[in-house]
């Protein structure tokens, strides 16, 4: 029994994978930087920590494209509205969770 012909997959899929585990990389890579660092050397300066913000940035907003295109672009234009506003509601928590962990981590080290 032949397989039923798949659609083509999104231009853009394939980009948004490869922003997506870049990023994700960058992160791990700093991490394990951040982590290496000799605790009785000097501080590390907080400008370093743009680094993995907008690595963490871009796993986010990787992430909800790619959601945007696996849920919105491929859905019937009756639900389209629908699926919309949820993908909406859904991509503002996952950008407010990050702002929200930014500030956190950056007032806690302004606050010594």
């Amino acid at each position: 029994m032949p397989a039923p012909d798949l659609p083509p997959p999104h231009p853009l899929r394939k980009r948004l994978l490869i922003l997506e585990f870049s990023c994700l990389a960058v992160l791990l890579l700093t991490m394990g930087w951040f982590s290496s660092q000799n605790a009785g050397a000097a501080p590390l300066n907080p400008a370093w920590l743009i680094v993995p913000a907008l690595a963490s940035l871009g796993v986010f907003l990787s992430f909800i494209g790619l959601m945007y295109l696996r849920w919105v672009a491929t859905a019937e234009a009756s639900n389209r509205f629908r699926h919309k506003l949820v993908f909406s509601l859904l991509a503002l928590t996952l950008i407010g969770v990050w702002v929200y962990g930014i500030a956190n981590t950056w007032l806690s080290l302004t606050a010594r």
